[in-house]
């Protein structure tokens, strides 16, 4: 039974990983603020998204890994304190290399979502795991909103610093609430960090992730990008054999091969690719000018204004989750909440020549990811072993991060690949790309049904806990 408040703990964590959602799209809005600030060029400042973007990747499962067998709490502490210094560092930065150094640094934060899922299962009570983990999945996706609205008004009526100070001050108190009253819990995974999974896992994320955010600029036939797809593909195939044959793998394969891992992984594959672009290019569309024959000449603040609705319906029905998935289950959920963003996505497509119909749409893929995120996270915490979670749920955000990475590279090179004389996209671009990521989000839907029955994770899950407790028995 928990040992202490269920409800200030669940605050401390919802607050942690709302903030480092937040940060993941607070600062896109304002990448042209920050260019003119600090002096630099547009390809200089794309590195704060890219180098926060890999830091995560990287530090999301390994320190995933390390809360299961080190105690979730002293790593949660630790990776708020990671977020705090790199908060601050980037409010004090005097230039672009300190920012982009200050964004690698609040990379580390990507561990507090299975940091925070794992304390959960670990400290509440079995009846209140399923509607705790829809509800930080519904902070954690309406995080990403928020960011997306909040960040105009912040820099117009104060300054970019203050995308970083306000947290500095959010994130002080969470680490002294979470120091005082988070328990610490007494399940650990048994065993070591295995450094050279580690190593290979960043090598081929990195070699991966930084050739599909650069395209665009290096050229998709580049030697650079091409060498490093390559490189990816090889050191995946390294770190896959490597983790195969150690003792004490920092990914266990054969959790990533359970029927509802992977299927569940698949569609968060799917699913990422179409949110996180569309996060990424609705907004330059609604603030293109109208002359192009699209587009509504928006500021940052009123592009945020229109993707309101989505803020509101995804908190609202991640938190509706929670009360539905004992009665229809997550597989449901997540088949639902993908096939919305399918909905939404190819009613944009069709339908966008008024603010009021961007509202709709808005709203709709917003139902879709509160639905998504919520159920992905119990799926994969209700099919793993409880020492597994942190490394399992740390994949998880992991592989819909890399959905992410394909569905932008992909996105841009429909909407940048053919530009006006004016240097704006043609209305096509943006179109074709609406409908490639309907087309992902539809897909995730049917990946969604593959995902196996409730009684059939069970026995799944049991198999693999003794699979799992087998070697420590040979020991």
């Amino acid at each position: 039974m928990p040992r202490k408040s269920t409800r200030l703990t669940f605050a401390v964590l919802a607050t942690g990983a709302g903030v480092f959602s937040m940060l993941q799209s607070l600062v896109a809005p304002a990448l042209p603020t920050v260019q003119h600030a600090l002096h630099t060029s547009q390809s200089n400042a794309t590195w704060v998204m890219t180098a926060y973007l890999l830091s995560a990747s990287v530090f999301t499962p390994i320190l995933g890994r390390v809360g299961d067998l080190t105690g979730k709490k002293r790593t949660l502490i630790a990776v708020l304190m990671a977020v705090l210094a790199g908060c601050l560092l980037a409010a004090l930065a005097p230039n672009i290399g300190v920012l982009i150094l200050a964004r690698v640094v609040q990379g580390v934060g990507g561990a507090l979502f299975p940091l925070s899922f794992g304390i959960i299962r670990d400290e509440f009570a079995p009846s209140e795991v399923s509607g705790s983990i829809s509800n930080l999945s519904a902070v954690i996706a309406a995080g990403g909103g928020v960011g997306i609205v909040a960040a105009g008004p912040i820099v117009s009526a104060l300054d970019y610093r203050w995308l970083f100070w306000i947290p500095v001050g959010v994130v002080a108190v969470t680490v002294l609430i979470a120091a005082r009253y988070v328990p610490e819990s007494p399940k650990r995974a048994e065993g070591s960090v295995s450094w050279l999974g580690a190593g290979l896992l960043s090598a081929w994320l990195v070699a991966l992730l930084l050739p599909l955010s650069q395209a665009g600029q290096w050229g998709w036939g580049s030697a650079k990008v091409l060498g490093l797809f390559g490189t990816a593909v090889v050191l995946f195939a390294v770190w896959l054999l490597a983790e195969a044959r150690s003792r004490n793998p920092l990914i266990d394969l054969r959790v990533m091969r359970l029927p509802v891992v992977w299927t569940t992984n698949a569609a968060a594959l799917l699913f990422g690719a179409g949110m996180y672009a569309l996060w990424s290019f609705l907004p330059g569309f609604l603030q293109t000018p109208s002359a192009a024959g699209y587009g509504f000449g928006a500021s940052v603040t009123a592009s945020g204004l229109l993707m309101l609705p989505m803020l509101l319906a995804m908190f609202g029905s991640g938190i509706l989750s929670g009360r539905l998935e004992p009665r229809v289950g997550a597989k449901a959920l997540l088949t639902a909440g993908a096939a919305f963003g399918a909905l939404a996505l190819g009613l944009l497509a069709l339908w966008h020549t008024a603010q009021w119909q961007i509202a709709v749409v808005s709203g709709l893929f917003g139902l879709g990811i509160g639905l998504a995120f919520a159920s992905m996270a119990n799926l994969v915490v209700g099919s793993v072993p409880p020492e597994q979670t942190g490394a399992a749920t740390g994949m998880n955000a992991n592989i819909r991060t890399i959905g992410g990475s394909i569905g932008a590279a992909l996105t841009s090179v429909l909407v940048t690949g053919r530009l006006q004389p004016s240097g704006l996209p043609y209305a096509s671009g943006y179109t074709h790309a609406w409908t490639l990521l309907a087309l992902f989000c539809l897909a995730a839907a049917g990946a969604a049904l593959l995902v196996p029955a409730r009684r059939d994770r069970r026995v799944t899950v049991a198999v693999t806990e003794r699979a799992a407790a087998a070697p420590a028995r040979v020991r």
